[in-house]
Parts: C-alpha cells; sequence; structure tokens
C-alpha cells in the first residue's frame, strides 16, 4: 500500500506543478499578447450572448453520451442518468488538481445502480478508444481543411505531428485492449501476492475482447456518434468567432477546433490543458491571419464556458452524493452505495453491484438500439 500511496503522491505533486505552469503561461500571454481589444472582444461573449457559447456544448455533451451509450453491450443505463454521470466525470476530470478521485470514478459511481463494476469500468475504457479514433479522424480532416486553405505551412506540419502522436496513442491503446495485455500485466501483480488484482484484471480482458469481437456495430456506432460531437465542437468554435466578431468560415473554424483537440490530447496530463491550450489558440490565430490577442479572446471566452459546465457537473455530483446518503442500501448489499471516493481507494475491483448479484436471464435483453 505505500508505494501505491507514493505513486498517488508523486503524480497529485506533478499535475500541481503543471497547473502552476500553466497558469504562469496564461499570465505571460495576457501581459504580453493582451490587449485592450482583447478585453473588448471577451466582453462581446458576455451578456445574453454567454447563452450562445454554453448551450451548444449541451448537445455536443449529448451526443458523446450516445457514444458511451453504444460503448456497452447492451442498452442498460437511462440515457439522463449517462448523461449526469458524463457531466459531472469530465468536471472532475478538469479539476482533478484539488478533487480527492478522477472523473472516471465517479462515472463508474454514478452507474451502480444499473450496471455492475466490471462492465461500467470497460465502458468508460471502450469510450475512450472509441472517442480517441473518432478524434484521430477528425485531426486527420482538420489537416485536409488546412491544406486546402493554404495555411502556414508551420501550422500544417505542426497538425501532421499531432496526427502522428494521435494515431500511436489511439492504435497502441486499441492494441493493448485486444491482445490481452491488462492481465499479462495483472501476472507480474501476482508474483507478489496480488492475487484479486490479476482476477480483477482478467475479467476486464475477458469483458474487452468480447465487446470488441462481437459487438463491431456497436463499436462503430460509438466511434459515430463521438466523431459527430467533434465535427459540432467545429461548428461551436464557429459561433465563437461569431460572437467575437472574427470573420471565418467553417473551414477555418474546423482548422482552429482540430488543433485545439490535438493539443488537449498531447497536454492530457495537465488539468484543462491549461496555459497550453491558449499558447496554441494564440499561435493559431497568428497563423491565420487574425493575430495572436483573438486567439486569447478566444481562449479566455471558451474558458467563461467551461467554468460553467464545471459549475454544473460540481453541482451533479454534490446532488448525487446526497441523495445517495439519504437512500437505503438497494436489495441483496448490506450497506449503501459507496462514495465515489471509496472507490478509488479499493483494491481490484470493488464488489458486484446488486444489478450484478441478481440471476441473469439466459436470452439477450432486446436493446434500445438494435
Amino acid at each position: 500500500m505505500a508505494p501505491r500511496l507514493l505513486v498517488h503522491a508523486a503524480v497529485r505533486v506533478f499535475r500541481s506543478l503543471a497547473t502552476v505552469a500553466g497558469l504562469a503561461i496564461m499570465v505571460i500571454l495576457i501581459v504580453r499578447v493582451g490587449s485592450d481589444e482583447t478585453v473588448i472582444q471577451v466582453a462581446r461573449g458576455l451578456g445574453w450572448r454567454s447563452l450562445l457559447v454554453c448551450l451548444p456544448f449541451g448537445l455536443i455533451m449529448a451526443v458523446d453520451t450516445l457514444g458511451w451509450r453504444y460503448a456497452f453491450a447492451y442498452d442498460r443505463v437511462p440515457f439522463l442518468r449517462l448523461m449526469a454521470a458524463r457531466v459531472a466525470g469530465e468536471a472532475v476530470n478538469v479539476v482533478t488538481v484539488v478533487a480527492p478521485v478522477g472523473g472516471d470514478a465517479i462515472k463508474v459511481w454514478f452507474l451502480r445502480p444499473h450496471v455492475s463494476y466490471r462492465e461500467s469500468i470497460a465502458s468508460v475504457i471502450i469510450a475512450k478508444t472509441t472517442i480517441t479514433l473518432a478524434q484521430t479522424i477528425f485531426l486527420l480532416v482538420g489537416v485536409v481543411a488546412a491544406v486546402w486553405l493554404a495555411a502556414d505551412a508551420r501550422l500544417a506540419r505542426a497538425m501532421l505531428w499531432l496526427l502522428l502522436v494521435e494515431l500511436i496513442g489511439a492504435g497502441g491503446f486499441l492494441a493493448v485492449q485486444v491482445a490481452g495485455f491488462v492481465s499479462r500485466g495483472a501476472r507480474l501483480l501476482a508474483r507478489f501476492k496480488k492475487l484479486q488484482a490479476m482476477a480483477a484484471a482478467e475479467n476486464l480482458d475477458r469483458t474487452l475482447q468480447s465487446f470488441y469481437r462481437r459487438e463491431w456495430r456497436r463499436f462503430g456506432l460509438s466511434v459515430g456518434f463521438h466523431l459527430l460531437g467533434w465535427l459540432m465542437g467545429a461548428l461551436e468554435t464557429w459561433l465563437f468567432l461569431y460572437v467575437l466578431q472574427i470573420p471565418a468560415s467553417v473551414t477555418t473554424a474546423l482548422v482552429i477546433e482540430t488543433l485545439g483537440s490535438a493539443v488537449r490530447f498531447a497536454t492530457f496530463f495537465v488539468p484543462g490543458s491549461l496555459g497550453a491550450l491558449e499558447g496554441a489558440n494564440a499561435a493559431a490565430f497568428a497563423a491565420l491571419g487574425f493575430g495572436a490577442p483573438a486567439g486569447l479572446a478566444f481562449s479566455l471566452l471558451r474558458r467563461l464556458r467551461q467554468v460553467a459546465w464545471i459549475a454544473l457537473g460540481v453541482l451533479v455530483v454534490l446532488l448525487a452524493r446526497a441523495r445517495t446518503r439519504g437512500v437505503p442500501a438497494a436489495p441483496g448489499s448490506s450497506a449503501p452505495a459507496p462514495p465515489p471516493d471509496a472507490l478509488a481507494n479499493a483494491r481490484g475491483f470493488p464488489p458486484e453491484s446488486a444489478a450484478e448479484a441478481r440471476p441473469r436471464e439466459s436470452a439477450r435483453p432486446r436493446a434500445c438500439g438494435d
């Protein structure tokens, strides 16, 4: 247990330092690149127009939730429950430097009344895989758009390098799951008497491999809905540019959004890609002829939208925790559902939920999407 605590502490320290560095980069950008025009442009996005830059993200979140829904072998979780789990989990992921548990544990905790831990964890992994594959396709479309616009060669070159990174990352992540390397790694732990971790990893491997081998239709739908979400993000970017009164085509907005998504992928270890995203947007806007101050204004306005959705996600988590404390234990279990921080500290997989404990029907349940 002591080495595990040391690893967690080291990760927390690293992410804290990365956050401080990101904030420092933001301050430098605001001082060196910011201007009165930047403040004026951000002010244009406030007031009643703030609805225009906050509401579209709800549609993107709904489409991405559909992508997660098809990461299950069956449609057993209500859509609104899935969406609440996604909103809460993504909010915690952004503020994870100050949160006691990651967003993925929050998602698993939200789904406990409906599916087992093994299924929910597998769905989170599969959804991460499909959204990353969709992001890679999206970035490829952005590279083609950048070449078609005859954008700055340095911008197109940077996007190509980021595309290579995503191809390696997404392909490697999928290969690890299909080949069953999760349980192979757990066998090393078995030498140190971590048998529970090995059994959990083998169960997870079987669930993942079964999905990838038998559920190609749902896998394709998951990738498709996530790709639709990325494309809708480009339309949201165009709307931001419209609010900021920056004349730009949808194709230009597509290039900006694909670059931003690639930077977020490459800087996943920095909460919210703080600083890195602002710097990339300032450079991209300068390369596209809009000027670095316009890129900084765009970044700040998107941060305001992000703060609004983080607040909503945190509120969902607090309401769910309060409701859990007031609800008696489900039939077949001796205690109420544990809070998400308990999930994060458990060894291997936590005990199966009541949904898993119930006898399963011999026939496959009818899925809503089938």
